[in-house]
Order: structure tokens, then C-alpha cells, then sequence
């Protein structure tokens, strides 16, 4: 069924998904789709890297952060995903991420919003995630 709808509806479906309360177990598949479908859409990307944090797999976190960085690699959101990725599999070479990322919060306003946005739905579904607890410290830190 998937396959009759066209990648952008299909993400918008799961963005909404997600909104709900989705599990992010249920919609990384959908998102592996859009991605496969539609693989220069960074926001997919994005996306996907978010959901696989929050099911504790840093590693494909990662590579999917790391695609989506290609295409956009000034997007605060993925510099924050890959930072947090990096930081659950122990990689070193997260500062970069956190000072590109902190520096396109301080900015633009819209882009501060939907970061300080997307650290409170991670830690309402994500209580004790240290790694993104450290990243939040270091991007508003004065």
C-alpha cells in the first residue's frame, strides 16, 4: 500500500504519526521507505536518524545523519543527531557538530525554535538521554 502513495505524503503521514505518539519502531520502516524512495530529501534523513536515537541504535543513527548531512550540511537538526549518535557509540569528533550547529541556532530565530522544539520531544520520550542532555548544554551555553 505504501507504494501507491507518493513519498512526500507518505512522510507528512508519519511526521503526523509521530506527532500522535507513534512508536518510533513503527515508523522507522515508513521512513526507511521515504528514504529509499526519495533519497535527497535530508528532512528523511533527519527523520530517520531521530527515530533510531530514540530506539537506541546510534549506529545507523549515524549513517543516516551522515546521508542527510550530504545533502544539507548546514542543517542544525542533523548536526545534533549525528552529535548525539556519535556520542552514544563513543566516536570522537562531536565538538564540530555542536559548534556548526550552535552557531545556525544563534542564527536564526525559526531554526532555534525547532531545535529547542525537537530537545523537548526527545526528552519526553527520552527522559534520561544523557548524550542529548550534554548537547542541549553545550549549544546554549553562554
Amino acid at each position: 500500500m505504501a507504494e501507491t502513495i507518493a513519498p512526500n505524503e507518505l512522510f507528512d503521514n508519519a511526521i503526523k504519526d509521530y506527532q500522535a505518539g507513534e512508536s518510533p519502531a513503527k515508523l522507522i520502516p515508513i521512513f526507511i521507505d521515504v528514504c529509499n524512495r526519495s533519497p535527497k530529501l535530508d528532512s528523511a534523513w533527519t527523520c530517520l536518524s531521530w527515530l533510531y536515537l530514540l530506539e537506541n541504535k546510534p549506529q545507523l543513527a549515524m549513517k543516516a545523519a551522515l546521508k542527510s548531512m550530504k545533502i544539507d550540511p548546514f542543517d542544525a537538526q542533523t548536526r545534533i543527531n549525528l552529535a548525539a549518535a556519535m556520542l552514544d557509540a563513543k566516536q570522537s569528533g562531536v565538538r564540530e557538530h555542536i559548534e556548526l550547529a550552535k552557531s545556525l541556532v544563534e542564527a536564526a530565530p525559526e531554526v532555534r525554535d525547532q531545535v529547542v522544539a525537537n530537545f523537548k520531544d526527545g526528552f519526553s520520550r527520552k527522559p534520561d538521554w544523557a548524550s542529548l542532555k550534554r548537547i542541549e548544554k553545550l549549544i546554549f551555553e553562554d
